[in-house]
């Protein structure tokens, strides 16, 4: 299959399969990966899968907006960018893929470390991590990625290595709706793309600010179900990057993405 098929693919589960998988996944596939909230020994990487993600990805630190961080993704001179879809192996592999919002977050936190540095921070829907990457770059005290699919971990990993990072912890599982967690910052990026999932994020995300005084920022390149959304009229915009021109022609078209601070006016009452 063509690059724009398998791409095209990618796109339709933002909206389908993976924000399904956010509201009810609960594991991964039968890998052997640690599941805790600290884990980061990248002794405990299977090798096979490690060898199998070194095989058909691209080191690249080009065509996006952080050229300062090198990234395992999948490109048009990988395998898997003309093979039909249903011969990867493992669920499909949004972490491999450098999205927008994740890209302008990345971008602001390395051009302004002030918003990290010796602060507590939680990426959400971190997929191949370079927000989390930026963060600890940009001194962060503690970062922790969340992700619900454990290939996504392990790529993250590899990416820690390719940066010269220690491996940061990394949680594999659907946290939306658990306790608040205390993080002075949340950031998450790409995440409105189904309706359902972004009225959990918006009642989450509330209750995190209620009960810690957590800052949140967001980033998003303005897709329809993030600016139809109801949490759009509580956002203040921070900062807009325009795209480089192959994240442009990856996205469809879209030509800058946008930094949010998530202001919600009721965030002192009851979620």
């Amino acid at each position: 299959m063509a690059f724009r098929g398998w791409k095209w693919l990618l796109l339709l589960g933002r909206q389908n399969t993976f924000a399904k998988a956010w509201r009810s996944r609960r594991g991964g596939p039968s890998l052997r990966w640690k599941r805790c909230c600290h884990w980061s020994a990248s002794k405990s990487l299977d090798p096979e899968v490690r060898a199998f993600l070194e095989e058909n990805t691209e080191v690249t630190s080009s065509g996006h907006l952080t050229p300062e961080i090198r990234l395992r993704l999948l490109t048009p001179r990988c395998r898997f960018w003309r093979e039909k879809p249903d011969l990867w192996p493992y669920g499909d592999p949004f972490w491999a893929i450098y999205w927008p919002g994740g890209q302008a977050l990345s971008r602001y936190i390395l051009d302004n470390p002030r918003v990290v540095k010796g602060r507590s921070v939680l990426d959400l829907g971190s997929g191949c991590g370079a927000t989390a990457i930026a963060a600890v770059m940009s001194g962060a005290s503690q970062v922790l990625a969340n992700d619900i699919d454990p290939i996504a971990g392990m790529a993250m990993i590899l990416n820690c290595e390719l940066n010269h990072l220690n491996p940061f912890p990394i949680t594999i599982k659907n946290i939306i709706n658990s306790e608040a967690g205390n993080w002075d910052l949340i950031v998450l990026g790409d995440m409105f793309y189904d309706e359902q999932l972004a009225d959990g994020l918006h009642h989450w995300l509330r209750k995190c600010i209620r009960i810690q005084q957590t800052e949140v920022l967001i980033g998003d390149p303005g897709r329809h179900q993030f600016l139809s959304h109801s949490i759009h009229s509580q956002l203040h915009k921070v900062i807009e990057y325009s795209l480089p021109e192959y994240t442009r022609q990856e996205n469809n078209g879209l030509t800058s993405s946008i930094v949010w601070s998530y202001q919600p006016s009721n965030s002192l009452e009851n979620c």
